[in-house]
């Protein structure tokens, strides 16, 4: 195994132990979360060990709870005693692993994570935003206390060890046909339209592919089309409440194409939509994050069937939006000039990794 990680209590009696950060859901199943947790009983008295893992929506920072209220609300979650011990996994070669690393008295655990739990988003804090970032997470977290569902027993800082891990999805095996759009638009003061359409050559990309984007025109208008402006919107809808929606552009590139009165196109327009390149935008969602500079535009919410929309946290989705900047002609020049937009959904996800 590369790397293994860990987390040791502030008291140093408990140290957690996971193989891996992320766990793929694959659709139909999630990865189980298998750890270890070593421990130095010397110090825990009559408090016993659990081992939680939660997966939360944080809707604020932790340095803004000055009057006791909590800004992060749990999904779902899941706890285990680990010591004295009641559970007793299955142990599998991860555990046999990490048991080896731990060294003696380690008390493996294992998790399922349902397949209807959201995959963790990050939305992305202002330049002067501080603490942990909102969005989905799942978080492991082993602790010492009196009892297990005690809500007046204050769980001490230094009696836990917590790490963050990922859910997340890979772009399924087959790849399908691209969508197409097209639109018929008429203006004033011209007796024919201009048509416009556009298509994908398949139905999902990955992050950082480039996108190629084909476009046909049929100028039947007496108006000439200076620019050819395509933009990537990025919806963020929050259903963990109330409907709070909105769209965010990743993208907008101008190309210097002209299509004259009578005339056509067609041609291949290409854009590459990237983080890199929206690094200021507050609000805008990524995949979850384990580290500064450790993801990408969040990857598009696929939704199965029976999903209770209120556990789903986050859904992202993104749209292609191709407009033709249409300059007047005649007497009345740029009071007759107009756009000629469509849309065309665009799903960004992650290769499934090999094997």
């Amino acid at each position: 195994m590369a790397k293994v990680f860990k987390k040791t209590s502030g008291n140093g009696g408990l140290t957690l132990y996971l193989g891996k950060r992320d766990y793929i859901d694959h659709v139909d199943s999630v990865d189980t979360v298998d750890g270890v947790v070593k421990l130095d009983p010397k110090d825990f008295g009559d408090r016993k060990v659990f081992v939680q893992l939660a997966c939360a929506f944080r809707y604020g920072s932790d340095d803004l709870d000055v009057i006791g209220l909590s800004f992060r609300k749990d999904i779902w979650f899941k706890q285990i005693q680990i010591y004295p011990a009641v559970h007793k996994p299955t142990l599998t070669p991860m555990h046999d692993t990490l048991m080896k690393k731990a060294g003696d008295n380690a008390q493996p655990f294992t998790f399922e994570i349902p397949t209807n739990l959201p995959c963790s988003v990050t939305l992305q804090p202002g330049p002067d935003d501080k603490g942990k970032a909102c969005g989905v997470d799942f978080e492991v977290k082993t602790y010492l206390a009196m009892e297990a569902d005690n809500a007046d027993e204050k769980i001490e800082k230094k009696d836990t060890a917590r790490l963050i891990i990922r859910k997340v999805q890979y772009a399924p095996n087959q790849v399908g046909a691209g969508p197409k759009a097209n639109i018929c638009k008429s203006f004033m003061m011209s007796d024919k339209p201009v048509h416009l359409e556009a298509s994908l050559e398949k139905d999902l990309f990955f992050h950082g592919e480039t996108i190629p984007i084909k476009i046909k025109v049929n100028n039947e208008s007496n108006k000439t089309v200076k620019k050819i402006k395509i933009t990537v919107d990025q919806t963020t809808d929050i259903v963990l409440y109330s409907a709070d929606k909105y769209t965010k552009s990743v993208l907008s590139q101008e190309f210097e194409e002209t299509v004259e009165s009578s005339g056509t196109y067609d041609n291949t327009l290409s854009i590459t939509p990237l983080l890199a390149d929206n690094k200021e935008k507050r609000g805008l969602s990524l995949d979850g994050r384990l580290k500064d500079e450790d993801t990408n535009l969040a990857s598009t919410t696929v939704l199965r069937q029976g999903m209770e929309k209120e556990v789903l946290g986050i859904l992202v989705s993104y749209k292609i939006k191709v407009n033709l900047m249409v300059a007047g002609g005649g007497l009345l020049g740029g009071l007759t000039s107009s756009d000629v937009t469509l849309e065309v959904p665009l799903a960004l996800m992650h290769p499934k990794p090999a094997e």
